[in-house]
């Protein structure tokens, strides 16, 4: 048959493979893949790698929460809030490197965050009265959720066994996801909230729960040194609260109409699609190694 007599279909490239969730899952392991090994190399071996990386992934995220806010008619201060999020990255994780700078990690990060706050209202003043507060509630709204509770890593990787602590809370979320997903996908039958995020049951958080429990004792045990029962508070703790940031960034997305932050990472969405779990349980983490593992 001559290629002019071919249906103009038949000369279509095959389409890609979708995942059940409707993502293109090839595009989705080879950024998945790419990120995980920046992760690991940097946490493994350059620490000052992965704080510009954690400081990366947050003000991209910042930028996504300005774009999703801009639809609803609120418009925050994306350079200060930026700004602010990079410095105490940097700044926190400096300080831990070196007390004998003078300088301690949880001062610096209040003062940024204060500084931060002052100049995103300062910011917003050339606009004039009208939407003023709308628009100062959604800044400080995305101050709170990202470089505040963003805090927690630089604080976690300062410490004594700083990468394990990093490592152990990384595994309980991951864990807890895969967990999540699996028991979901094969036994998920009750809605957790069903009106939030309609694909959670009730079955696959009863997997997130064992699977992070089990890298937390693992983590506890082999990594940290600690008693088992450590590893089963922070599996507890990290899945509720990981699954209640995947829930407030659910909201977030159906509140201004959208079904992903962006489409900056191919078949994951955006920035915040991926840390909306690690971004909320990092506080967490922190608590509970800062109160159970010496040198914190």
């Amino acid at each position: 048959m001559s290629q002019e007599h071919l249906n103009p279909h038949q000369l279509q490239d095959p389409p890609r493979p979708v995942s059940r969730a409707g993502r293109d899952l090839p595009a989705a392991i080879a950024v998945g893949v790419v990120l995980a090994g920046a992760v690991v190399l940097t946490l493994g071996w350059w620490h000052w790698g992965f704080t510009l990386l954690v400081a990366a992934a947050l003000s991209l995220g910042v930028v996504e929460i300005g774009h999703a806010l801009a639809r609803i008619g609120r418009h925050i201060a994306i350079v200060p809030i930026v700004t602010g999020t990079i410095a105490i990255q940097i700044g926190s994780f400096y300080a831990s490197q070196h007390p004998d700078s003078g300088l301690n990690a949880v001062t610096v990060l209040v003062a940024v965050l204060a500084i931060t706050v002052l100049v995103a209202l300062l910011w917003r003043l050339p606009g004039g009265p009208e939407g003023f507060v709308n628009d100062v509630s959604g800044s400080l709204f995305t101050i709170a959720y990202l470089p505040l509770l963003g805090t927690a890593v630089p604080l976690m990787l300062g410490g004594e066994l700083g990468r394990e602590r990093v490592i152990v809370f990384i595994a309980c979320v991951v864990f807890s996801d895969t967990g999540g997903y699996i028991v979901g996908v094969l036994f998920g039958k009750h809605p957790m909230a069903p009106t939030i995020s309609p694909k959670k049951t009730w079955e696959g958080m009863i997997g997130s729960v064992v699977a992070g429990m089990v890298a937390g004792v693992i983590g506890a045990v082999w990594l940290l040194d600690v008693d088992w029962w450590v590893g089963i508070l922070l599996g507890i703790g990290l899945v509720s609260f990981g699954t209640a940031g995947d829930l407030v960034e659910s909201m977030i997305k159906r509140d201004v109409g959208i079904k992903d932050m962006s489409s900056f990472l191919p078949g994951h969405g955006g920035v915040m699609d991926r840390l909306d779990s690690l971004l909320v349980a990092a506080p967490v983490a922190w608590f509970i190694l800062y109160l159970t593992v010496p040198g914190g």
